[in-house]
Parts: structure tokens; C-alpha cells; sequence
């Protein structure tokens, strides 16, 4: 079981914007005065560069386009909605937001077929008229080779389907609630932590219940994890939204945006450093309008190639 995969899904965006049906549970999220057109276009250009600066590395990339019909303002963050894992098995995942249930689009989940095994499809969507909601690995910041799901309680991350997720596929949870600095439930897990083969980036700070976070900060250690902690205001530039990426050559590359990157301190890089080569890029408008970052761009795809 491997931690970090070099096989990555991204979605180019066709229409880009401030999504209003995610807004209210999504701090991160901006309004900017410049219009519908350039937004887009400027969110094209950053998702362009950092596809390629990706590739020029030696990562795996499966893009799709999106469609321009019907509009889906958030398809640049795949990751909200399916997970693809070693043993074969697809997950589908309840979304909150109507426009962004759209993103699931059949065609892609063909295409992944085409390009590698997939044995099962597990559909949880059918939450979503419970109104019961986990949204990906944005919910869920999986520890895959120790099989621990860790979840934050929001909206968009609801505990019963957390548990019934970790049933599925035999993965420990281990749930708690993490608010920012004026009381709001952050609304995804991987905005406040990143989890590593060997370290974790976490913000406990966020934690405020001492024995949940104390029960993350067991489950870390006793895994084996290195916790780099960050702090409230350092999550705000997504410095808790990362993800440790495989290239070819088996180097890691933690890519992060240039937003997390200056947000962190010397200490913190230096650390990171240790296990891996920080690699950030910039995503400006894509994080101010979109509400998320570089982890949320990419979804992993630790299915085996078809021969």
C-alpha cells in the first residue's frame, strides 16, 4: 500500500467562477471585481501552468475538459468527488452543492476505465437526499497505509457517512471538529491537515475539543507521522492543503500554492524539506474565487494501468 501515487486526475476548467450554492459553507471563498470572462481565463492560465510545471517533473497527469454545459464552476476540484484506490475500487461521494453534483460526469469514469483496473464501483450519492454529505478526499484526508480516515465535522462532512464509508472499505475513523478563528466549522478536512507517508501538516490548533484533538495528535504519533503544526491564520493561505505527489524517478514532491508556501516559516519549509521537496505554485485566483487549493485540484489515482 503506497501513501503517495504519480498518477493524478485534473478537470480543465470551462467555466470558472464564484460558485453562490457553496459560498456559505466556504470561508475561503471571494467575490473580486473583474468579470465572468477574465476570472475564467485567469483560472485557465493558472490550472495550464501548473499542469505543466507537474508534468515537467515527472507526474502522471489524466486531464479532462469540462463541459461548458451545464455550468459547473467548481470542476477544477476533482477531488470533491470520486477517489480512486489500489485494490480497484472507484468511490462516488455525496456533494452538498446541486451545480457541483454535475461534476460527476459518467464520460470520465469511462475514461478511467479505458486507462486503468477499476473491479468495483462504491455510489454513496445516494446520501445526498438525506442530505448527509462527504465530499472526497476534501472530507476525508485518508492515511492509506496504516487505514485511518480522518474526518472534520461540516456540512459537508457528515459522521454517519464517514462511518459507513470506513465499514465499506475497513478504515478506522477518526472524526473530530476543527472551526477557524471565528467559530466556523471549516468546511473541509484537507484545508487544515495533510497526511504523508511520514509526516502530517496539521492545524490543532483548529481542534478546540482537547480530546479530539489530543486522539488525532495518538493517531499521528502512533503511526509513525512527524506533525508539522500550523496555525489558524497560516490555513487561511491554505497552508494545510497539500499534497505529497509522486514523480516517475519515486522523488516526492509536496505541491502546495505559492499562497501556503509564504505562509509558512523558515522552520516549517526546513522540515518539510526533510521528507520532501515543497513544491509550490500559483493559484491565486483559483484559491481567492474558488475557495480552494492545490490538493483540491488533483485527485489521486492509485488504480493499477491497463496492460
Amino acid at each position: 500500500m503506497k501513501q503517495s501515487t504519480s498518477h493524478i486526475l485534473m478537470v480543465r476548467p470551462a467555466r470558472f467562477n464564484y460558485n453562490a450554492q457553496t459560498a456559505e459553507s466556504n470561508a475561503f471563498q471571494n467575490k473580486v471585481d473583474l468579470s465572468a470572462k477574465l476570472v475564467h481565463d485567469k483560472a485557465v492560465l493558472e490550472f495550464d501552468h501548473f499542469a505543466e510545471q507537474l508534468k515537467a517533473r515527472g507526474v502522471n497527469l489524466t486531464i479532462v475538459e469540462d463541459t461548458l454545459e451545464p455550468t459547473k464552476p467548481d470542476a477544477v476540484f476533482p477531488n470533491n468527488w470520486a477517489s480512486f484506490h489500489a485494490d480497484g475500487t472507484v468511490i462516488l461521494y455525496p456533494v452538498a452543492a446541486p451545480n457541483r453534483r454535475l461534476e460527476k460526469r459518467p464520460e470520465i469514469l469511462e475514461q478511467i476505465k479505458e486507462d486503468f483496473v477499476v473491479s468495483k464501483v462504491i455510489d454513496l450519492s445516494k446520501y445526498e437526499n438525506e442530505e448527509k454529505y462527504l465530499e472526497g478526499t476534501g472530507s476525508v484526508v485518508y492515511d492509506h497505509i496504516n487505514k485511518i480516515a480522518y474526518a472534520g465535522l461540516s456540512l459537508r462532512t457528515h459522521k454517519e457517512v464517514v462511518h459507513a464509508l470506513c465499514k465499506i472499505i475497513d478504515y478506522t475513523p477518526v472524526i473530530f471538529t476543527a472551526t477557524d478563528e471565528f467559530g466556523q466549522e471549516i468546511y473541509h478536512t484537507n484545508v487544515m491537515m495533510c497526511v504523508s507517508e511520514h509526516f502530517a501538516v496539521v492545524c490543532l490548533q483548529s481542534i478546540k475539543n482537547k480530546e479530539e484533538r489530543d486522539t488525532v495528535i495518538k493517531s499521528l504519533e502512533q503511526s509513525g507521522h512527524e506533525i508539522i503544526e500550523v496555525s489558524l491564520e497560516q490555513v487561511v493561505h491554505f497552508a494545510g492543503n497539500m499534497l505529497s505527489v509522486l514523480t516517475q524517478d519515486g522523488s516526492e514532491l509536496l505541491v502546495m500554492s505559492e499562497s501556503a508556501f509564504n505562509a509558512l516559516s523558515d522552520t516549517q519549509r526546513q522540515t518539510l524539506e526533510n521528507f520532501c521537496e515543497p513544491f509550490p505554485l500559483p493559484i491565486n485566483t483559483i484559491e481567492t474565487v474558488g475557495g480552494g487549493s492545490a490538493r483540491c485540484m488533483m485527485a489521486e489515482i492509485f488504480l493499477t494501468e491497463s496492460d
